[in-house]
C-alpha cells in the first residue's frame, strides 16, 4: 500500500504596528498536511487554527511564506508553506 508523504505547516499569528509584524504577542502552531494538499486547504486550516475562519483576509505571497492580513484587524497570520 502506498503511503502519502506529509509536510509540516508552521504558522505565526501576531499583532501589527504600522502594517508590519510587531510581535508584542504571538501565537504559534503547526499541523501536518499531505504533500499534494492545495494551498487553499492549507490556508483554511491555518485560519481555523487561529480562530480566523470566515474572516476575509488580504493575502500576500512572499515565496514559501504567505502573509494573511485580516480585514479591520491590526494582525497578521504567517503561513510557512
Amino acid at each position: 500500500m502506498k503511503q502519502n508523504k506529509t509536510q509540516t505547516i508552521r504558522t505565526e499569528y501576531t499583532d501589527t504596528f504600522g502594517g508590519d509584524a510587531n510581535y508584542s504577542w504571538v501565537q504559534r502552531a503547526s499541523f501536518e498536511v499531505t504533500d499534494n494538499a492545495p494551498e487553499s486547504a492549507i490556508i483554511r486550516r491555518a485560519k481555523k487554527g487561529h480562530g480566523l475562519n470566515g474572516m476575509p483576509c488580504r493575502k500576500v505571497d512572499l515565496g514559501g511564506l504567505i502573509a494573511l492580513y485580516p480585514r479591520n484587524s491590526c494582525t497578521v497570520l504567517f503561513v510557512e508553506i
